[in-house]
């Protein structure tokens, strides 16, 4: 399957260290899913009470915390660079996490071809790449067209939940929804669950305002 041309992310260094590659070798059974058609996420988390999808983890410090804080909850994580994807599994199975279940893979190509829909009680996006100039924008994952795909995905009542540190983002993001009918909501207080990750810790550092939104499904 081929990777869009237009991505949101960019792949920053991808040499694995001898750990994570390490951790990915061992834990990738445990942890990874390899779809091959749409996947029941009941059959991953038998027990949850809800199941979240995590897009764009990073190097995972802050979504191995989140799962090991919430036992109940299933959290199905996206992420492309196999770096962070061997850092949060060995994070994880450190903590004895057993609610977390990761694919690597473009998250436009796995909500397009593997989730069902109603999937989802949640979708996090903690700090997407806010791709500053102005001709990179176009690049963002919040766009209308990212609204219209996870929309059917997510259950009545549910919401997704954006975090970044970029304030021409944040307005960015506030006017992206603000005109669609798919959504609605705004700015929060940042969360007690959500942890200051080191990435998030070196934007604050720099004098960066971190912007927390909830918008649920119409």
């Amino acid at each position: 399957m081929e990777r869009p041309d237009n991505r949101s992310y960019k792949l920053r260094g991808a040499r694995a260290t001898p750990a994570q590659e390490a951790a990915y070798a061992a834990l990738w059974e445990k942890y990874g899913i390899n779809p091959t058609g749409p996947i029941n996420l009941s059959e991953f988390f038998p027990t949850s009470k809800r199941v979240i999808l995590e897009i764009g983890t990073g190097m995972g410090e802050a979504t191995a915390e989140i799962v090991r804080a919430d036992p109940d909850t299933g959290y199905l994580a996206i992420e492309v660079h196999k770096p962070g994807v061997g850092a949060l599994m060995n994070m994880a199975n450190k903590s004895g996490s057993t609610n977390l279940r990761i694919i690597e893979e473009d998250a436009h190509l796995v909500l397009q071809h593997w989730i069902l829909d109603n999937s989802f009680d949640a979708i996090h996006l903690f700090f997407p790449d806010p791709w500053p100039k102005t001709k990179h924008k176009k690049r963002r994952i919040v766009q209308e067209p990212f609204l219209q795909l996870i929309a059917p995905k997510i259950k009545a009542g549910g919401y997704i939940h954006i975090a970044t540190d970029w304030v021409e983002y944040a307005e960015w993001i506030s006017e992206v929804v603000k005109n669609s009918p798919l959504f609605d909501g705004g700015v929060i207080d940042r969360p007690e669950f959500r942890p200051i990750s080191k990435f998030e810790g070196q934007g604050l550092r720099k004098g960066h305002t971190v912007t927390d939104f909830r918008f649920f499904k119409n």
